[in-house]
Formats: structure tokens, C-alpha cells, sequence
């Protein structure tokens, strides 16, 4: 090394040892390289007395402020104490810090929302009387539905279903647009029960149009709702009438079908006008006509039901002429059902007929069976025979008082073929003669059974044999001539069936009357006088035993005449 040292020259050396010492000790370093050799041996001398000297001098200024010192280090202890709490409190604080920043982050937050409520209270108060209208249309919505006033709802439904769509998001809005809808389903229940009521071509096509606003049927079902309603109408109209009364019901019945029927087929087709460009929208598929076709059925299941509890001719004649007058006014609309009627009072006809002949039989056999065979004062009678009933005239003779039970069998029959003559079928002519002679057959064949069943004396032997020759004579010739009143040629169908009496006529000729038929008449004036001599010999000998009962039993009874009237069904 100290062989390096002396390689080197003088300023290298002197560059080497400036670079070894710190940036303190250079100007030190500087300092002895310029000493001499000698300066430089005293140097260390120099040095340690400068030591000593500053040795000194630090006792001294240590004994002279030690109380600075003792200060400085009471001091110092004081700040190392402080520094260590000051360490913990900065770790406490370190900790804390998170806490302070998630704070710090929900007051912003915390602001954040309250100033976007700040916002939108003054956004609300500033709209304010528009959001109170808006909250109000429900209301308002309602209001015009109870009034009637279905334009200005349907314009308050619309607006607010637009918001609706604009606004998908809004609870507000979308609460709102719910409380439109339940108030548009009673605006739609009031218009279908408008709909249901007696309302004329205009209001209908007035709802129709409120119908199609709404949106909520389509063209099919709309067409099929109407149809619906109106028929909810037309059976309210039905059951507000009288069925007790089958008369009066069926013409109720007939007068609403034939007004009511008529202007709603009529105002469908003026509302639903079928177009021809092919639509299916437009196209009902025959669903007018199913439901006419329905309506037509009903009225002949009615018609059906109801004719028979109907007990009169006239009544009968008056509800057809008003039937084939309604089908009639419907052929306007192609609902012409003339051709179904007649079957319907076909039936009812014969039953009514049939019924009658019952009746009139079944009082026949009643008076037949409390009869008394006693002889009762003749009544006159015209000179010229009991079958020689003049043409115009269907009195019946005078001479069946004489006979109580074919008196009144004929007024029952006079009965049936009056109740007959106002609606008196040509279609029917052989199944009602058939039913006229059924009823004469059951009078023969009742008064042969009484001659078999019961045991008559000579004198009411006689009276019985003048009763059935009668009932041959008298009673069998002018049920057929009053028939064939009610049906021209009639009269010969109902003379045809000779073969009813065929055995009272064998009774009669195995009687001891051997006169000719040529004279009934005096036979007949003849057995009346003696009846009525032989009458009252029989009421004074029974004078005493006879109860008034019995006495208006036996008495005469007044004969009913038929109408003359003939009539052309």
C-alpha cells in the first residue's frame, strides 16, 4: 500500500485522501496537506491538548447548566413518554379511520338521497295541482259512468292508459291505471245492461261504439255478447206476464216476439253489417241465424206447451190468427215460420175437440145412471117429423127434453162443435168425425149395457125404448148435421157410421113397436099424450116419496143451440 502511495505523485495523493474522508473531515483533510512534516508531527500533540481543552470547557458548561441538562433530559423522558402515546393514539386512530371513511361515505349517501327527495319535493310542489288531477280521474272516470257521460270516460280511460304505456315504471301511475280498469268494468257492465233494456236502433249503435273503445271483446264475441243481451231482455219481457193465464200469455208472448223479435234481428243487421271482403272478423257465421232459429224453436215449445191448457175455440182462433200475423211480419226478415203452426193447432184442436166429447159423454152416463123412468110432459114439436130439419136451422128439436140424458148429451156435443167451429182444421175433418162417432159409439154402447145391467118395468121398458129410438132417430142425424156445419160434406162421413147403433137399431126392431118409420110422428104424438097422462097418474101416486132433489133431477132440461155460422179453416 505504501508502496502505491509512493508511486503516486504529489496532486494524485492528494485526490486519493480528499476522496477517503467524509464531507465533513474534508476541509480538515485539505488542512494538513498543506502543513509541513514538521507541523504534521506536532499535530497529534496539538490535537490532544485541544481534546483536553474542550474536555474541560464541556465539565465546565455541564457544571454550569446542569440544571439545563437535568431539564433537557427530564424533558427528553417527557417526550419519549409522549412520543409512545402519541405512537398508541396514532394506532387507535389508524384503526379508526375505516370506520370514519364508511361513515363519511353513508353521510354522502345519506345526502345524496336527501337532496334527490329535496329534488322531488320540489318537483311535486311545483306539479302539484297536475298530480291532484291526475289522482282525481278515477274518480272523475266514475262520476261520468254513474252520469251516463261514456265519451268523456272512455277519454279519461284512453289518456290514462297511455301514461300507463309511457310510464311502465311508475307505481303511481300503474296504481292509477289499475283504479281505471276496475271503474271501465263497471262502465261495461252499465253498457251491457243497457243492453238489456228496451232501447231503440240509435242507443244501440251508441253502445256498440263505447263496446268497441273498450276493446275488451272482440268482433265475434261482441256480435255474440249483444245477441245475448237482447235475448236477456226478450225473457225478462216473458216472465213478467201471467203464465196462470195461458190466453194471455201467449198473446203477450206473440206481441213481443213479433215487435221485439222483428227490431233486433233488424238492428244487428244494421250495426253488424256483413261486408264482402272477405274478413273472418266480419263474418258471424250464421250466428244470427242460430240464434233466430233458437228464438223461433222456443216460441213453438211455448206454443205447444200452452195450447192445450186453452179451453176455448175463440181463444184458439185468436191465438193463431195472431201467430200466423207474427210470422208473417217476420217473414220480413226471413224468419217466416207459418208452415211449423199448423200441426201445433192440429193437436190442440183435437184435444180440445176429444175432451169435450169426453165431457159430454161422461155427463151423459152420469144422468143416464140417476135417471128415474118416469114419464114428463111432452114438448111440442114441428108437425113435419123429427128428421126433417130444415137446411139453415140446427135447433135441436124440442122433443129431446123429453129425454134428459140425451139432452144433455147433445148440448155437450152442441158445446164441443161450437168450441170446433171458430178453428176447425180441414186437415182434421176425418179425425174429428172419427171423434164425434167414438162419442156416439160410447152412447150406444152405454145404453146397451144399461139394458143388459138393469131390470126396467114394463112401463119404463117402454120410456128406455123411446130414448134409444130417439138417440137413432133424432140424436144421430143431427150431431151429423151440426157436423157438417163446421165441415162442408162432413155430415155424410158421421151418417156413414150407421153401423154405431147397429145394437140399439136390433133392440128396437126386437121391441113389440110394430108402427112403420113412415110414422114415427104420430107414433111418437101419440106415446106423448099417453106420457102425459100416464105422467101425472105417476107424479101424484109419487108425490108423497119424491125429493126435491130428484124432482130438478127428472125435470127438463133446456137445450143448447149450435152456431150456424159455418167456418172455413
Amino acid at each position: 500500500m505504501a508502496t502505491e502511495v509512493e508511486d503516486m505523485s504529489p496532486p494524485e495523493t492528494t485526490a486519493s485522501l480528499l476522496s477517503l474522508a467524509s464531507a465533513s473531515q474534508q476541509p480538515y483533510v485539505s488542512e494538513l496537506l498543506s502543513f509541513t512534516l514538521d507541523r504534521l508531527h506536532k499535530e497529534p500533540e496539538l490535537l490532544r491538548v485541544d481534546a483536553e481543552r474542550i474536555q474541560r470547557q464541556m465539565q465546565e458548561v455541564a457544571v454550569g447548566n446542569y440544571r439545563a441538562f437535568i431539564t433537557a433530559a427530564d424533558a427528553l423522558l417527557a417526550i419519549r413518554q409522549e412520543v409512545s402515546s402519541i405512537d398508541k393514539h396514532l394506532e387507535s386512530l389508524i384503526g379508526e379511520v375505516p370506520k370514519l371513511t364508511c361513515g363519511c361515505t353513508e353521510f354522502i349517501d345519506s345526502a345524496e338521497n336527501i337532496l334527490e327527495k329535496r329534488k322531488m319535493n320540489q318537483a311535486l310542489l311545483a306539479n302539484h295541482s297536475t298530480l291532484l288531477d291526475l289522482l282525481e280521474i278515477p274518480q272523475l272516470m266514475d262520476t261520468c259512468v254513474r252520469n251516463g257521460n261514456f265519451d268523456e270516460a272512455l277519454d279519461l280511460e284512453a289518456f290514462v292508459s297511455k301514461l300507463a304505456t309511457m310510464h311502465p315504471k311508475l307505481p303511481v301511475i300503474q296504481a292509477l291505471a289499475a283504479e281505471v280498469r276496475q271503474t271501465t268494468q263497471s262502465l261495461l257492465s252499465q253498457l251491457l245492461q243497457k243492453l238489456r233494456s228496451n232501447i231503440q236502433l240509435p242507443e244501440c249503435l251508441r253502445i256498440i261504439g263505447y263496446l268497441r273503445r273498450i276493446g275488451v271483446f272482440g268482433e265475434y264475441e261482441m256480435r255474440l255478447q249483444f245477441l245475448r243481451c237482447r235475448e236477456a231482455w226478450l225473457t225478462g219481457i216473458l216472465e213478467d206476464l201471467d203464465q196462470k193465464n195461458a190466453y194471455e200469455y201467449l198473446k203477450g208472448m206473440i206481441n213481443c216476439h213479433r215487435m221485439h223479435l222483428f227490431d233486433v234481428v233488424n238492428q244487428y243487421r244494421a250495426i253488424f253489417a256483413d261486408d264482402t271482403s272477405g274478413s273472418e272478423e266480419n263474418y258471424d257465421g250464421g250466428l244470427l241465424f242460430s240464434w233466430a232459429m233458437h228464438q223461433i224453436t222456443s216460441h213453438l215449445k211455448t206454443l205447444k206447451i200452452m195450447l192445450p191448457k186453452i179451453t176455448e175455440g175463440g181463444s184458439l182462433s185468436n191465438i193463431l190468427d195472431q201467430c200466423m200475423y207474427c210470422a208473417m211480419g217476420l217473414g220480413w226478415v226471413g224468419l217466416d215460420f207459418r208452415g211449423l203452426l199448423p200441426p201445433l193447432f192440429e193437436e190442440a184442436v183435437l184435444n180440445l175437440f176429444s175432451k169435450n166429447m169426453s165431457t159430454a159423454v161422461e155427463n151423459f152416463q152420469l144422468v143416464l145412471d140417476s135417471h128415474r123412468w118416469v114419464p114428463l110432459p111432452s114438448v111440442g114439436f114441428p108437425s113435419s117429423g123429427i128428421n126433417d130439419d130444415s137446411k139453415d136451422d140446427v135447433t135441436p128439436p124440442s122433443y129431446l127434453m123429453e129425454h134428459p140424458p140425451l139432452a144433455v148429451f147433445i148440448n155437450g156435443v152442441s158445446a164441443a162443435l161450437n168450441e170446433l167451429r171458430p178453428c176447425a182444421p180441414l186437415s182434421l175433418k176425418n179425425v174429428i168425425a172419427h171423434e164425434l162417432i167414438k162419442g156416439l159409439q160410447a152412447v150406444s154402447d152405454s145404453l146397451l149395457r144399461y139394458n143388459t145391467t138393469r131390470m126396467l118395468r114394463l112401463n119404463e121398458s117402454n120410456l128406455f125404448l123411446s130414448l134409444c129410438r130417439a138417440f137413432v132417430e133424432v140424436v144421430f142425424p143431427h150431431c151429423a148435421t151440426c157436423f157438417g156445419r163446421c165441415y162442408p160434406g162432413g155430415a155424410s162421413i158421421v151418417m156413414d157410421a150407421k153401423s154405431s147403433y147397429d145394437g140399439l137399431s136390433r133392440i128396437l126392431a126386437a121391441s113389440s113397436s110394430p108402427e112403420p118409420s113412415n110414422k114415427v110422428a104420430k107414433t111418437i104424438s101419440t106415446d106423448a099424450t099417453s106420457a102425459t097422462e100416464n105422467g101425472v097418474t105417476s107424479q101424484v101416486e109419487e108425490k108423497q116419496v119424491e125429493s126435491p132433489t130428484e124432482k130438478e133431477e127428472n125435470s127438463s132440461i133446456p137445450l143448447q143451440n149450435p152456431e150456424t155460422t159455418p167456418h172455413e179453416s
